[in-house]
């Protein structure tokens, strides 16, 4: 794997180990070892159906390994807090800005466990962080995907979570809301929070995070935003991609 740090693999908080993925036992992702270390703020990016979102889902425990492992370190369900893409995300339940940041609060406190007034001013406070004050009592339904979109960045910030995981959370949004979240991210990064985000522009990865990973389905390069997205890099993605075969023969597991 060209462009591997050191950093990638000290101390991580995360680690991946010859880790395989897929569905119906054809691989998206294979044969992926690295680590996210604690505080990093790490990019994953690469050609569409390199197998990003499927190493958010893994890691955050919603899709087995074909092979290989997602080791946590000192984690607990309640230190991850994962942002899936919004065409994943139903919004024509009926519910209103308020209630949806302050499901934030329930890996913490349960779901039947009444909200305080406490509480419900921290919902307001990052209500505000994210620019929507005055929000609240909308319903979700009538909120362009900008201003949806500062909502659920108001929930994560109301689990207080060490690891995030956002899959495409600027796609489709306005310039102004993008360049606020982004803020939101570098203030994380900044609390030395761990986060992985998955993008695609590439000069938003290189403004704004320090580590990337690019992936092909098989790692082409894991470490220094300006080293992985190297012109070569970037090359062999793109040709990796073109000669992909989806109706490949299905991967075997494993005898361990």
């Amino acid at each position: 794997m060209a462009s591997t740090t050191a950093d990638a693999l000290a101390t991580p908080l995360v680690r991946l180990t010859d880790l395989t993925l897929g569905y119906r036992r054809h691989p998206a992702v294979h044969h992926l070892s690295g680590g996210f270390r604690e505080g990093s703020l790490t990019a994953v990016v690469g050609p569409n159906g390199a197998g990003k979102s499927t190493l958010l889902k893994a890691i955050v425990g919603a899709l087995r390994p074909l092979d290989g492992r997602v080791t946590l370190h000192g984690l607990t369900a309640a230190d991850i807090a994962y942002l899936p893409q919004q065409a994943e995300i139903e919004r024509d339940f009926p519910i209103d800005v308020l209630d949806t940041v302050l499901l934030g609060h329930w890996r913490r406190v349960g779901l039947f466990r009444s909200i305080g007034p406490a509480l419900t001013r921290q919902a307001g406070e990052a209500l505000a962080a994210v620019g929507l004050s005055g929000f609240g009592r909308r319903p979700i339904a009538a909120l362009s995907a900008g201003q949806f979109q500062r909502v659920l960045f108001a929930r994560l910030l109301l689990q207080d979570a060490r690891l995030i995981l956002l899959d495409e959370p600027f796609t489709a949004i306005d310039a102004r809301t993008t360049a606020d979240l982004i803020e939101v991210v570098r203030r994380w990064h900044g609390e030395r929070r761990t986060v992985v985000a998955v993008l695609h522009d590439l000069e938003q990865v290189r403004s704004h995070f320090p580590d990337t990973l690019l992936l092909a389905r098989e790692p082409i390069a894991w470490g220094r935003t300006a080293d992985a997205l190297a012109p070569a890099n970037l090359v062999r993605a793109r040709a990796m991609a073109e000669g992909w075969d989806d109706e490949a023969a299905p991967c075997r597991r494993s005898a361990s």
